[in-house]
């Protein structure tokens, strides 16, 4: 395992151009194998300005503590330069974000000194192609405060048998928690402060290059939408299947069920009632 150090986060629009180059530039058809290599930001502080303007995008209150999964969106930045920098073996445009799972163990201050690596899980199959990781991890000194595990899915002729899927053995008795009015310039409001500028987030016109009849919400946004909108413990687990598209402009329901430690939550569409997230928040 190799290891890059850097002195402060870099900037994810850097990766872009490369980004670019791959819908030109074709992957040579050769073993898919992912880098062995750990990005990792030393010591840093989170900018608090950049922080507010985040937590106004995604509901989070200013109350002086960091959204963990305000740390994974940061961790995205490492992820960029990981698939571009190193020997990646898939196309970057192109990778669907299936899943996201975050542990707090505790709350973290917003004038911590923090330190953050992100690696490359192990490629697994799906009956759509292949799945991966980035495992995420954030420490103050020697004190881990936040996990996180990213799965993307790369689209392609799949081989072999794919992972066993999660069966649920029933569903959960929601109750509606609240309706949302999705704006349409969600995806270009949360672009500029996650750094996330995929363009079928940005503008139907682009989203429809890529087959998508509008632009779609990130599903970072919509989960930290869900997280920012529940009373959360100071130690929680949440994990999120993103399932269909949330459109933009779109109405949507948000809804909660409990039991014990665990709530779960549905996001879905107001009129059709068809799934966007679906997820459990764990108190540990």
């Amino acid at each position: 395992m190799n290891t890059r150090h850097f002195s402060q986060l870099p900037k994810p629009y850097l990766a872009y151009p490369k980004v670019i180059q791959g819908l030109i530039f074709k992957k040579p058809k050769a073993e898919k194998v992912l880098p062995q290599v750990e990005y990792v930001v030393d010591s840093f502080k989170v900018d608090q300005k950049h922080l507010k303007a985040y937590n106004e995008v995604c509901g989070f209150k200013n109350n002086g503590y960091i959204p963990a999964i305000y740390l994974t969106v940061l961790s995205q930045s490492l992820q960029m330069h990981m698939m571009t920098a190193e020997a990646f073996p898939f196309p970057v445009l192109g990778l669907v974000h299936i899943r996201n799972q975050v542990k707090q163990y505790r709350k973290i201050g917003v004038n911590e000194s923090l330190t953050l690596s992100c690696k490359f899980g192990e490629l697994q199959p799906h009956d759509k192609g292949v799945q991966f990781d980035f495992i995420t991890t954030v420490k103050v000194g020697d004190e881990v405060v936040v996990e996180a595990l990213t799965t993307y899915l790369s689209r392609q002729k799949s081989k072999g048998k794919a992972a066993a899927k999660i069966v649920e053995n029933k569903t959960p008795d929601y109750e509606l928690n609240a309706e949302w009015e999705i704006l349409e310039n969600t995806g270009r409001r949360y672009a500029m402060t996650s750094g996330d500028f995929n363009l079928i987030h940005i503008h139907a016109l682009m989203a429809k290059a890529f087959g998508f009849k509008q632009a779609i919400a990130h599903g970072m946004w919509t989960k930290a939408k869900a997280l920012s909108s529940l009373a959360l413990p100071d130690a929680y687990e949440a994990d999120v299947w993103f399932k269909l598209p949330l459109y933009l402009p779109s109405k949507v329901q948000f809804l909660t069920a409990k039991a014990a430690n665990d709530t779960e939550i549905l996001i879905r569409n107001s009129k059709n009632q068809k799934p966007h997230v679906t997820g459990t928040v764990t108190a540990i």
